[in-house]
């Protein structure tokens, strides 16, 4: 089937199968190989990406269920010279990261985070981030980027 949809801003159109995983559709299909399958099962956050403006982890939904809808993926973030999106900057200024397989995931959700619900403390960030998983960090330099990230966006 032929399903068209906007990625990072610019209209593609292109051919699924019915049950083709939207996270496979963009790595596979479309080649934007930042947003990572981790599980399959809804269970890390590697796979989020923005659909409509929400976090959503690509590998629960089927690319057709994207049809008509905007997605934006972590290589949507950056401005068209480069620039890094807050979020990103906060990440690598305060190294949330360390070998960096969630961190587009991450990165993703953190950003909804705080365009939804706000970013107030800690505590909050941290049940926020509960659907990502990271097996390297600990955390602790996670919840403080997205802290900075967050009040980078609100300035």
């Amino acid at each position: 089937m032929q399903i068209t949809l906007t990625v990072n801003g610019e209209s593609v159109t292109r051919e699924a199968e019915p049950n083709q995983l939207l996270v496979h559709f963009i790595r596979d299909t479309l080649r934007l190989t930042g947003t990572h399958v981790g599980c399959d099962t809804t269970q890390c956050g590697a796979c989020t990406v923005h659909v409509d403006g929400k976090a959503v982890k690509s590998c629960g939904m089927l690319a057709a269920q994207a049809a008509g809808k905007a997605v934006t993926t972590i290589e949507g973030l950056a401005a068209a010279d480069g620039t890094l999106h807050p979020m990103q900057a906060a990440f690598r200024s305060c190294h949330g990261l360390q070998c960096g397989f969630c961190t587009p995931g991450m990165v993703m959700s953190a950003i909804d985070l705080v365009q939804h619900h706000g970013c107030h403390n800690e505590q909050q960030v941290r049940e926020a981030l509960e659907g990502n998983i990271c097996r390297c960090t600990g955390y602790h330099n996670i919840v403080k980027a997205v802290q900075q990230g967050a009040a980078a966006m609100q300035a």
